[in-house]
């Protein structure tokens, strides 16, 4: 999916995930559940992170990497 849309710290989780794709990927092989949770909406990669006790250096890696392609 081609976008001119850019990565921002403020986005959703939801936002992401239906900007780029492949993030949804990234996102289940972290153990995270925000496809179809409704707090996704809401939480920013920030708040996952810490909700959810993951590393956030290599969440926000691997979400670059697959936003980049």
């Amino acid at each position: 999916m081609a976008t001119n849309m850019k990565y921002r710290d403020d986005m959703s989780m939801n936002e992401i995930m239906r900007q780029w794709p492949a993030t949804i990927r990234v996102v289940l092989d972290h153990g995270l559940l925000c496809v179809g949770c409704p707090i996704a909406l809401f939480h920013t990669v920030d708040d996952a992170v810490r909700v959810h006790g993951i590393d956030g250096e290599e969440f926000r890696k691997a979400l670059m990497e697959a936003i980049e392609g």
